[in-house]
């Protein structure tokens, strides 16, 4: 077990266009004193809250400065691999200017090194979360609308049974409502994914115009607008048109208007078919999605992240994650108005209980009747959860590196012993 408790770091940011240019291919516990803050605006969220959106209260500036006790988090925490069998779990929490890491297991089965705060790895669908800010600072540029067709931007590029392309808008794309087949239930990618064949093809390329041509070589789920179905499918979409908006890789859009101006140093999304995680981590640790609780386990680092691309595979830290969702829920990355479309929340539908979903985010309602908000993401040998208050002043950034016995359930504990801890015990007489 290992927890500290250390100042916050600064964002720094900055509030004007940025310019575009032209692609050149796809290629416990310690105080010390908190650190003066820079904060400008982003592009990532300038908005500031609807107040009929606000679903959390927000500690005060005085709570803030006082530590609070989390042994209940790190109970979870050590649960997770004394009873989860996970090979470790790390923990981040930033509230106000006040920071909490707590890890339990290891970073590296064959060392015994433990993980670390600053150690990277694979944040799956969190990825989902940049892709829409970037589609949003254009929209907040009139660049397009959020209406558009994907027609408008990708011509004949979504040609399948029963599709109508003139009809499904980038806000569906982002909100999971198109209807659009999502491509990792294609029975051959659900083959390669899972058991020994995922061993052989996890270092596969594909290129986005495949992974959208497997989606809809499926009929859609729905018409257009008219239900809710979790569809990456939609956000490799999303992806190839911001690549035709800004002219250059959708790397590089993240890059140079999401994660240098937030100084996310540790945060970016693989260019090509690099299967490295680049700078400090730790290893990723996979049953291959067997449910046998004796079923081997294999190192999987290493694996080619373009099936993933604009809906799944990028590289972040629980710092990154905490800043980044920090500044984007507490309004200083998007204009008012898009910061309301981002927030504009709709119903979920077999996935994760107590949830909606808005255009890259979601909110998750606990049992004690307190709402987070934030997104989760999950890809061979990692899981990771980010949620935290509405104004982004509290956020939890929580990663495993192993992908069996659903995390999510430990996940959903650390925010309930975050937002909901339980009275303390009267002292006995």
């Amino acid at each position: 077990m290992n927890t500290t408790t250390t100042p916050r770091q600064t964002a720094l940011s900055v509030s004007g266009p940025h310019g575009d240019r032209p692609a050149r291919g796809r290629t416990g516990n310690t105080m010390r004193k908190p650190g003066r803050g820079i904060r400008a605006g982003l592009r990532l969220i300038v908005a500031a809250a609807v107040a009929s959106q606000i679903a959390v209260a927000a500690p005060t500036a005085a709570a803030a400065t006082t530590p609070r006790d989390r042994a209940g988090v790190q109970r979870v925490l050590d649960r997770a691999v004394a009873d989860g069998g996970v090979p470790g779990i790390l923990a981040r929490i930033q509230d106000g200017r006040d920071t909490w890491v707590g890890t339990a297991g290891v970073g590296d089965t064959s060392t015994g090194r433990q993980r670390r705060e600053q150690d990277r790895f694979r944040i799956g669908s969190t990825t989902k979360t940049f892709t829409a800010t970037v589609m949003l600072q254009l929209a907040a540029e009139r660049r397009l609308t959020l209406d558009d067709s994907v027609e408008k931007w990708l011509p004949g590029v979504v040609r399948g049974p029963g599709y109508q392309p003139e009809r499904i808008t980038i806000r569906q794309l982002l909100d999971h409502t198109s209807g659009i087949y999502d491509y990792v239930n294609d029975d051959v990618m659900r083959a390669r994914g899972a058991d020994t064949p995922f061993l052989k093809h996890r270092f596969d390329s594909y290129r986005p115009e495949e992974i959208v041509g497997i989606g809809v070589s499926h009929p859609p789920t729905f018409a257009p607008g008219s239900g809710w179905a979790y569809s990456n499918t939609g956000y490799f979409l999303a992806g190839m048109i911001i690549e035709r908006v800004t002219g250059r890789p959708l790397a590089t859009a993240i890059e140079q208007r999401v994660t240098r101006p937030l100084g996310l140093a540790s945060t970016y999304l693989p260019r090509g078919d690099d299967p490295l995680i680049h700078g400090p981590h730790g290893r990723h640790y996979s049953k291959l999605m067997l449910t046998d609780p004796h079923a081997g386990i294999h190192d999987v680092t290493e694996l080619n992240p373009s099936w993933g691309w604009a809906a799944g595979g990028m590289i972040s830290t629980t710092g990154d994650l905490d800043r980044f969702f920090g500044a984007l829920l507490g309004g200083r990355v998007l204009p008012p108005a898009q910061q309301r479309e981002m927030l504009t929340m709709v119903p979920t539908r077999n996935w994760i209980p107590d949830t909606a979903y808005g255009l890259g985010i979601a909110s998750q309602r606990l049992s004690c009747g307190v709402t987070v908000w934030g997104m989760g993401g999950a890809i061979n040998g990692s899981w990771t959860y980010t949620f935290g208050t509405r104004n982004g002043t509290r956020m939890v950034s929580v990663n495993v590196n192993g992908d069996w016995n659903s995390p999510i359930t430990t996940f959903t504990d650390v925010l309930l012993a975050e937002f909901c801890p339980s009275p303390s015990p009267e002292p006995a007489a």
